[in-house]
């Protein structure tokens, strides 16, 4: 027999798991269903394994189950098949590195980018979503928690959706609902990597900011722009593919394909905003060159006036050492009689030669030339 003390230790760690709190914030599952059955209630539940909502759905007119996966590449295919999937609809999905749309006829799949950034570390992640009969499933990562606020509102979308509406029709609402809540979490990170922009632009306009900071700044930015881009250009490849891909699983009603068109559209908007980011990049980019010509040219400048300089006192240095070096030769006898000559032949040759190489080298203009100077 069981004591009550041992029961309670037995028990914690399944509250731990499946409670639907931990010190105050919601826990959320791996797995989530939802639900409409044929007389207009909707129901949804919350697993870890896949396996415990196949009887959910086989019995709703329409159900959206929503699973996390934690390695994408050994998960997805198990799960979808789980679920009732085919395999090989699966696999040429999973084969493509960011986007993808497979029409079987009876089952229809799609892979779509689901941007993730913080600061200008962008991750496009792989968002799978697969359309069989009455079921849509979307599969994703840990890293993509996009559809958690969804999940809480998914019971109410359902129940909005008439009896008596059309399969195709119920289905294509859905997946709506879902593309959409997708393209406003992409564009949710845009602002993300705005607003580093805007910390970058202060730098860029303070001229005692290291140009090492900004060297480092600029090209993850330009990186981070570059990935969302190429995410939204793929996010806008399926969406078309789906509007203009005629598929059996999706509605032929214009007033719901209108609204796959205005999906188009916001993603349209979302790159050109990415693109006038990038405009404002490329006008950075041109700051931070002009930045550097400018302080390379003032190096040079500096380097030339060295050298000049240099070439200066070199030359006063050079020419009364090779006079006194040839005279000190046993050709030449000096007695102290000739020091005085002697001694002014080396200081007029000094100053001579100072003078010459003065002015050779300010003609080079190697030296800063005066203010007054035009």
């Amino acid at each position: 027999m069981v004591s009550r003390k041992e029961e309670k230790v037995k028990v914690e760690p399944v509250l731990a798991q499946n409670g639907s709190t931990f010190m105050g914030m919601p826990l959320e599952q791996k797995g989530f269903c939802a639900v409409l059955s044929p007389d207009g209630k909707a129901e949804k539940s919350e697993s870890n394994g896949i396996e415990d909502f196949c009887t959910d759905v086989g019995s709703g007119s329409i159900s959206w189950v929503d699973y996390v996966v934690d390695d994408f590449d050994k998960e997805v295919l198990p799960v979808a098949i789980k679920i009732g999937f085919s395999e090989p609809m699966l696999r040429l999905l999973i084969k493509e590195s960011r986007s993808a749309y497979e029409d079987f006829g009876n089952e229809l799949g799609m892979m779509i980018p689901a941007i993730v950034a913080k600061g200008f570390d962008v991750k496009v992640e792989p968002l799978i979503i697969l359309i069989k009969e009455n079921l849509i499933v979307t599969l994703h990562t840990t890293e993509v928690k996009r559809f958690f606020r969804l999940r809480r509102y998914a019971e109410t979308f359902m129940k909005k959706l008439p009896s008596k509406m059309p399969r195709a029709d119920k289905i294509t609402n859905v997946l709506i609902r879902i593309l959409d809540e997708n393209n406003s979490r992409n564009f949710e990170h845009l602002r993300d990597i705005e607003e580093e922009g805007d910390k970058l632009s202060r730098y860029l306009a303070d001229p005692k900011t290291p140009r090492e900071v900004i060297g480092k700044q600029i090209p993850k930015m330009k990186h981070a722009l570059s990935g969302y881009l190429g995410g939204l250009w793929s996010t806008l490849d399926v969406l078309n593919s789906l509007r203009y891909g005629d598929a059996d699983l999706i509605t032929d009603e214009p007033r719901i394909l209108d609204r796959l068109t205005m999906l188009v559209s916001e993603v349209n908007t979302q790159i050109g905003l990415s693109e006038h980011l990038s405009e404002v990049l490329a006008s950075g980019l041109e700051v931070m060159q002009s930045i550097y010509n400018n302080q390379l040219q003032l190096l040079n400048n500096r380097l030339a006036m060295l050298v000049g300089y240099l070439t200066i006192i070199g030359t006063a240095l050079l020419v009364p050492n090779t006079i006194a070096t040839v005279a000190s030769g046993p050709f030449f006898e000096f007695g102290p009689k000739d020091e005085i000559w002697y001694i002014g032949v080396l200081i007029i040759s000094t100053i001579l030669a100072t003078v010459v190489a003065w002015f050779v080298v300010r003609k080079m203009g190697l030296l800063p030339k005066s203010p007054d100077a035009k």
